[in-house]
């Protein structure tokens, strides 16, 4: 409820918002919005009241909490229970738990800092507090086990329309996870499942996103970047965190409702290597060519210098 209170001040900023007011639009008692107002100033919100006119809330440093994360997402958000640490090893790890624990569809798992951040592959994800958006979603789609790697598309391409909308700035999809911005790495997607036998059980989806990096120390000088290196801007990460959510939710849907089919073009509208040549480095061999885009899976198409095309599945990508 305090992330209700937070987004009607918010939305109502330019003039003063009564109690009686929010209390029918959120429905509880104007005692409940007065304690949620004070527990709004104690955590350093600056909220003015007026006897005759109720409450304004005045500009104030962008905070990472959960009411703040939550006062940014429309009302028909897909993710409704928003969890939030201040420091923890891993949300993924943190979101796997919540599975076991039974946690429902449309749960969104956040952290300000990750001490032991996943990539791909293992990889270790650099998660500093105060400069990035570190979370992972938990969904449960209805789609067969063999389509969830399309997720990891589909996220790709709502978390680029989130930057792009914000900050400004083009930003490049590289096959299948990473988005670039002048060729340098500025977030990164891993995608994870759950399943018994055939069955698809739930997905995790982890975001790894640079924000108000100020600078990266070696080897990552050379392959990183953040919004605030591009721009010379500072961004609230709640607020940024709400327009992936809100991306995401509307392409999720039409995900649901039509396939990957409509995906597909927004994916490729934004794609990094196609019509280039690459290499890719698959769990066997090393296959070099031209990147032809992805296919109707999202599986990436790489004809070779024979003229065969090979279906990629799973692989790293080096563009020359």
């Amino acid at each position: 409820m305090k992330g209700q209170v937070l987004k009607l001040l918010r939305e109502h900023n330019t003039t003063f918002l009564s109690g009686e007011k929010m209390s029918q639009v959120i429905g509880c008692s104007r005692t409940a919005i007065w304690k949620h107002i004070d527990a709004l100033r104690k955590e350093g919100y600056d909220i003015v009241a007026s006897q005759n006119k109720g409450y304004q809330l005045r500009e104030t440093y962008p905070m990472l909490s959960e009411h703040e994360i939550l006062s940014y997402l429309p009302n028909d958000s897909l993710f409704t229970n928003v969890i939030f640490y201040r420091s923890i090893n891993s949300t993924q790890m943190a979101a796997q738990k919540q599975v076991s624990d039974g946690m429902t569809h449309g749960t969104l798992v956040v952290a300000d800092e990750q001490t032991n951040g996943k990539g791909r592959l293992g990889r270790t994800w650099h998660s500093e507090k105060d400069s990035g958006v570190w979370m992972s979603l938990i969904v449960k789609p209805d789609i067969a086990f063999e389509q969830a790697p399309q997720l990891t598309l589909l996220t790709a391409v709502s978390v680029t329309r989130a930057i792009e909308k914000l900050s400004k700035v083009n930003v490049t999809i590289k096959w299948p996870n990473d988005l670039l911005i002048n060729g340098k790495k500025v977030c990164g997607i891993l995608t994870e499942m759950q399943a018994d036998t055939d069955r698809l059980l739930s997905v995790i989806i982890g975001i790894g996103l640079n924000v108000n990096h100020k600078q990266f120390s070696d080897p990552l000088t050379d392959i990183a970047t953040s919004l605030f290196i591009e721009t010379g801007k500072t961004y609230d990460r709640s607020q940024l965190i709400g327009g992936i959510l809100d991306e995401f939710t509307k392409l999720y849907q039409l995900y649901l409702d039509d396939g990957f089919a409509i995906i597909k073009p927004l994916w490729e509208a934004h794609a990094s290597s196609t019509g280039k040549k690459i290499s890719a480095r698959t769990a066997t061999t090393v296959i070099e060519g031209i990147a032809l885009g992805i296919d109707n899976e999202g599986v990436l198409l790489l004809e070779d210098e024979a003229g065969k095309v090979h279906k990629i599945y799973s692989a790293d990508i080096d563009l020359h």
